[in-house]
């Protein structure tokens, strides 16, 4: 994916107040991280031209956004709009890196912006179900048992290094990821709206870890893949953490709270409007389907990969202000949403093939619509 670089915007203009007070000045990043996706793409998707008025609130709450991430986390452009359209399309992100570049200063950042809760559950092996979803607990004075809820009743949650805990736990996160709710002892408990699971894998340690069951990968809208920063980057990293600063203090001060929960619901159901012409589900179909006949796959993407390519590409089109999804909004998102749910061959493995250069290579292969 890229981070669309739009042009600036006016907080507080147009009818819906939904950023921060008037005249203030918003930015988006403007540091672009291309990956192979693009270069299957002829435009970017989220500058493409063809604007509607209804869609200007979301556009301008994913510019106010990304502009108030970018206070505190430099860079690494893909994780932030990746995980913003994962959002807005009602889904979950799975991010492979190394340790240290600032996932959870990352969503703490991001719920600040978005007035949302934020929790954090860190994985290891003797964590249990429980300790996930919560558990009945004995009311001494009313005698009987009342639900405690555990962390996972929030709203961005960080599961990180999910696949240091064995496949007993991951299940419990399976019920809450599709249906957003948790059963316990037969009564359900919904978690808080939106809700969205950044869970983190690091791709350089085996031991002690736990592969990820397909079903669990196939919960996950996107997988990203987070690398380093780069020199100029990772410099300015460097300059903002300088000076003595709290980062508490930093994340409260400098960070904008821009919208609350209700609206960011709102905004993502007006995603879900956006249109998707007969021609483009057709094209969405033949990628999914054609992971199932690649040479180089043994196993090919479930319809759920379809439905997630549709609903990104909506919302890419709502972040560019527009009431209609492009087949660029489709490339755009199609490697991160499939990367995860595609397995090589071992002939292919062997051979030392690409997951990525594969599904790139097929992309390519088919036929764009053009009407």
């Amino acid at each position: 994916m890229t981070d669309p670089t739009p042009g600036n915007t006016q907080a507080g203009s147009g009818s819906d107040d939904l950023l921060a007070p008037s005249g203030t000045s918003v930015n988006a990043p403007t540091n672009s991280a291309a990956t192979s996706a693009a270069a299957a793409a002829p435009t970017d998707p989220i500058a493409f031209q063809g604007k509607s008025e209804r869609f200007e609130p979301v556009e301008r709450l994913y510019q106010a956004v990304s502009a108030e991430v970018a206070k505190l986390y430099v860079g690494q452009d893909e994780l932030v709009l990746g995980t913003l359209t994962a959002l807005f399309s009602g889904g979950h992100v799975l991010i492979e890196s190394v340790p240290g570049l600032g996932k959870t200063l990352f969503v703490r950042t991001l719920g600040r912006a978005l007035g949302c809760d934020f929790g954090r559950i860190q994985f290891t092996a003797d964590l249990m179900p429980s300790d996930i979803t919560g558990a009945p607990v004995f009311d001494m004075q009313k005698s009987e048992f009342r639900f405690r809820p555990g962390p996972v009743f929030t709203q961005l949650l960080l599961a990180d290094e999910i696949n240091r805990s064995p496949a007993k736990t991951h299940a419990a996160l399976l019920e809450i990821m599709q249906e957003y709710r948790v059963t316990i002892d037969g009564t359900s408990h919904v978690v808080p709206q939106p809700f969205l699971v950044m869970a983190t894998q690091n791709p350089l340690e085996s031991e002690g870890t736990y592969n990820l069951p397909e079903a669990q990968l196939d919960r996950f809208m996107f997988k990203l893949k987070v690398d380093y920063p780069n020199e100029a980057q990772e410099a300015e990293i460097l300059k903002l953490h300088s000076k003595q600063v709290n980062l508490n203090e930093r994340l409260e001060n400098e960070v904008r709270t821009i919208t609350d929960p209700e609206t960011v619901r709102k905004l993502i159901q007006l995603c879900g409007t956006v249109n998707v012409e007969d021609a483009l589900v057709d094209y969405i179909n033949k990628i999914v389907r054609a992971t199932r006949s690649w040479p180089a796959f043994h196993i090919g993407a479930s319809p759920r990969a379809g439905l997630a390519l549709m609903q990104c590409a909506r919302t890419l089109a709502g972040f560019g202000g527009r009431d209609y999804a492009i087949p660029d909004d489709v490339v755009e998102v199609a490697i991160p949403a499939l990367r995860h749910r595609v397995q090589l061959t071992a002939e292919a493995e062997i051979e030392g093939r690409d997951v990525d250069e594969e599904l790139l290579a097929m992309i390519r292969g088919i036929e764009v619509p053009r009407d």
